[in-house]
């Protein structure tokens, strides 16, 4: 475990605050300065900006730039994305420009499993709250200028883990969803290597939905939010749902519009990036 420091220069679309507040990660916490420090795998990582220079520092055991470069995603032009997806409409175009600096990270799939189950009917500090209290109790501590963190735990880590030792860090009615799921996921019921080799969205799909906990929302949030990284699925909430009955389907009673329809809308004006355009439409929606 080392200190290291990378910069990249010239990074069109890159914006702290679109990328850690817009709803896909809960690990990354604002700083005073204005930076952004986040537990990565098995590493800590600062990020900041100084004019048109992104800054990294870590705390980590692989090389810092290897980690960003994957983990930002940083290989994939999100310029080019925008450009295409701003011309299906002036909403989305629109919305784009407020979250012009989103970014999709390619988080853990394990890690992102457990904290969508987490998140189900939940606030985001609540969330986060529960997810540092598992990782410090469960998993591994880093110390880094001063302070202690904690690595989210593995599923090795968890397998002894009780229902009621879940209860105790605040989990509610989610503590047997996470059991079940650990011993699922450890009795290689649901592998998720496999999940990871396998590109077909609708089959992945189909194998998280046999997790406990894991509905169509959440599953649709692990194939988009983590490393198995499929734009082509469009995770609906509140915020989805209005956001699209508002600019598309305009009905009087929102809660009456049926989730096909939403999808079936979604495929039709975004097609293979519906996942980047629902992001860019529930970031702009929530925060306005």
């Amino acid at each position: 475990m080392k200190e290291q420091e990378y910069k990249i220069d010239n990074q069109k679309t890159f914006e702290l605050k679109d990328i850690f507040e817009c709803g896909q990660c809960f690990r990354w916490n604002e700083q005073e300065d204005g930076s952004y420090t986040g537990v990565v795998k098995d590493g800590v990582i600062n990020v900041r900006k100084q004019g048109e220079t992104i800054i990294f520092t870590g705390m980590c055991k692989k090389d810092l730039k290897e980690i960003v470069e994957n983990y930002f995603d940083l290989n994939r032009n999100y310029e080019e994305i925008k450009t295409q997806l701003s011309k299906v409409d002036n909403y989305l175009k629109n919305s784009i420009e407020y979250g012009k600096g989103i970014r999709i990270l390619n988080q853990d799939l394990w890690e992102t499993i457990i904290s969508f189950i987490i998140s189900a009917n939940n606030n985001i500090p609540r969330i986060k709250g529960i997810i540092e209290r598992l990782s410090q109790k469960y998993g591994d501590e880093i110390k880094w200028n001063e302070n202690k963190y904690y690595t989210f735990p593995t599923v090795e880590q968890l397998e002894n883990v009780t229902v009621e030792e879940y209860r105790k860090l605040g989990l509610g009615f989610r503590d047997i969803r996470l059991y079940e799921t650990t011993h699922k996921i450890l009795e290689k019921q649901i592998d998720l290597e496999v999940l990871k080799t396998n590109p077909n969205t609708i089959e992945v799909r189909e194998e998280l939905l046999k997790l406990s906990g894991v509905g169509p929302k959440v599953a649709d949030c692990i194939l988009l939010f983590s490393e198995l990284k499929r734009f082509d699925t469009f995770p609906i909430d509140v915020w989805v749902r209005r956001v699209m009955n508002d600019l598309y389907i305009k009905e009087n009673d929102e809660s009456k519009v049926s989730k096909k329809k939403i999808e079936d809308l979604a495929e039709e004006k975004f097609g293979s990036l519906k996942g980047l355009a629902q992001q860019y439409l529930f970031y702009w929606r929530r925060e306005n």
